[in-house]
């Protein structure tokens, strides 16, 4: 065993502790070995006889080593054989090896590993998608309302609270939708969770039967294939065209769908607008079939032409839309606060399972953000953003225009929070933006939000979260990659 080494960060304790324990796993001390006593190991290693007679019982209680009354201290007799051996060429023991991993898996589990969702860099790059300008986000307004909501806790602040959320963040939340997006609410039919994709999971549990069908914009939002697909659906890609869905196309050919997820003022991620017509004629097979629609209003806030659209929700006379929202894009990603406008008929349904997935919203991040929103914070971040997002994102398209030549074809947007970087059918999109990411730069490829074979190749650019600088520093990088690919 190597000796204790004072200079990690590791106690010292924790270190005799795994230093005997992997000495015995690995075979090096057997079954029945008698250990040095703690003092001598104590001045052999120069260490408190506490440190070692507490690394002791650590391993008595967990079955490594037994005492014996006038004899010392001894590796088990009884550990599993299996523990103990590590077969030549091996480098770890079986129970890690993926193989056997990936076995033990639920078939929930098994949707969740393959789809490989890609975790959010941890600090602002070029050009992560959704990510909000943090840098401009208004921290000193929020830390004084903290502060001033720390001031006044009370015992009631910190026991749990209501799983549909707090009361006044709610009636806040309707307010603000009802005027700003059309949504057609009370507040009792709000429920605050920790995120949109919270919602999505949410309407999978409760909605959803393994074999159900769902159609799905084709490409479309991961999170929502991830969600849908891991509750036993059976997803039904339907292609996307200037106008959105083609709505039409999916109910001809699955009548019998049980749910629609769609984006209809902003399609993720290719960006048109469901039409009023194909909005009509969406809401009026799923009131005569009984389907539901779950409609993600992911970044609608941010038009840079005219009014934000109005909401599929606020056109829903029977009861069958599904409106999920969050506070991640529109504020900062580590809030965690979405949420979901149910159906009067399902809150109570909703509300008992929200309840069993994770009790309650945080309560005091809640009173926080009520706050915010009733001094007119929100609504005025959010006229701010609409004007920078806007600016920074005509200085992408200026700066990939000149960086990034022929090959490649890019516009400004009306509305959202990333614009797409089409390329020509012979570059490998997903391969361009593996590179990127060597780069430092997160410009995930159009191809991977296909659930069939991509029709269109381009990457996804953000352009809200980095300063200008730094989105033609990405520009620049993506140009000399493109110009190496020839």
């Amino acid at each position: 065993m190597l000796a204790p080494r004072r200079s990690s960060s590791v106690p010292l304790q924790r270190q005799l502790y795994e230093a005997i324990r992997g000495a015995i796993l690995e075979g090096g001390l057997p079954p029945g070995t008698r250990l040095p006593s703690s003092r001598a190991l104590a001045e052999e290693w120069s260490l408190g006889r506490n440190t070692v007679v507490n690394a002791f019982e650590q391993l008595a209680a967990e079955g490594y080593l037994n005492s014996r009354i006038g004899s010392g201290t001894y590796v088990s007799d009884n550990l599993p054989e299996e523990f103990l051996q590590v077969e030549e060429g091996q480098a770890a023991p079986a129970r890690n090896r993926g193989d056997l991993v990936s076995t033990s898996l639920s078939t929930r589990a098994q949707w969740y590993a393959d789809l490989q969702m890609t975790p959010d860099p941890e600090s602002p790059v070029p050009f992560s998608p959704g990510l909000p300008a943090l840098d401009a986000f208004p921290a000193e307004q929020w830390r004084r309302i903290a502060s001033r909501r720390m001031r006044r806790i009370t015992r009631r602040d910190l026991s749990y609270g209501d799983p549909s959320g707090l009361t006044s963040l709610r009636q806040s939340l309707a307010s603000y939708l009802n005027t700003a997006r059309g949504v057609r609410c009370t507040w009792r039919q709000i429920l605050i969770l920790s995120s949109s994709q919270q919602g999505l999971d949410l309407c999978a549990r409760v909605l959803l039967e393994p074999g159900d069908r769902v159609l799905m914009e084709e490409p479309g939002y991961l999170g929502a294939r991830g969600a849908l697909g891991a509750a036993g659906a059976e997803l039904i890609p339907v292609p996307v065209d200037a106008d959105g869905m083609r709505v039409e196309q999916g109910i001809e050919e699955t009548p019998g769908a049980r749910l629609v997820y769609v984006t209809p003022s902003h399609h993720f991620p290719l960006g048109p607008m469901l039409s009023l017509r194909r909005r009509l004629a969406l809401l009026e097979w799923a009131s005569r079939s009984g389907a539901w629609i779950v409609e993600d209003d992911y970044d609608s806030e941010f038009r840079y032409s005219g009014q934000p659209l109005a909401s599929l929700q606020g056109l829903d006379e029977g009861g069958r839309v599904f409106y999920l929202g969050t506070f991640s894009k529109v504020l900062f990603p580590s809030l965690r606060l979405g949420y979901l406008v149910v159906p009067e008929s399902l809150v109570e349904a909703f509300t008992s399972a929200r309840s069993l997935m994770d009790g309650h919203p945080p309560s005091f991040t809640q009173q926080v953000l009520a706050d915010f929103i009733e001094e007119g914070h929100f609504s005025a971040h959010i006229r701010r953003m609409r004007g920078l997002y806007r600016r920074r994102m005509l200085s992408l398209v200026d700066a990939l225009r000149e960086e990034t030549g022929g090959g490649t074809e890019v516009n400004p947007v009306e509305s959202g929070m990333h614009l797409v970087l089409d390329l020509e059918d012979h570059v490998d999109d997903t391969a361009l933006s593996r590179r990127a990411c060597e780069e430092r730069i997160d410009a995930p490829s159009l191809s991977r939000y296909y659930l069939g074979p991509a029709r269109r190749k381009g990457l996804l650019l953000g352009f809200c979260g980095v300063p200008t600088h730094e989105l033609k520093r990405g520009a620049g990088v993506l140009g000399a990659l493109l110009e190496s690919l020839g």
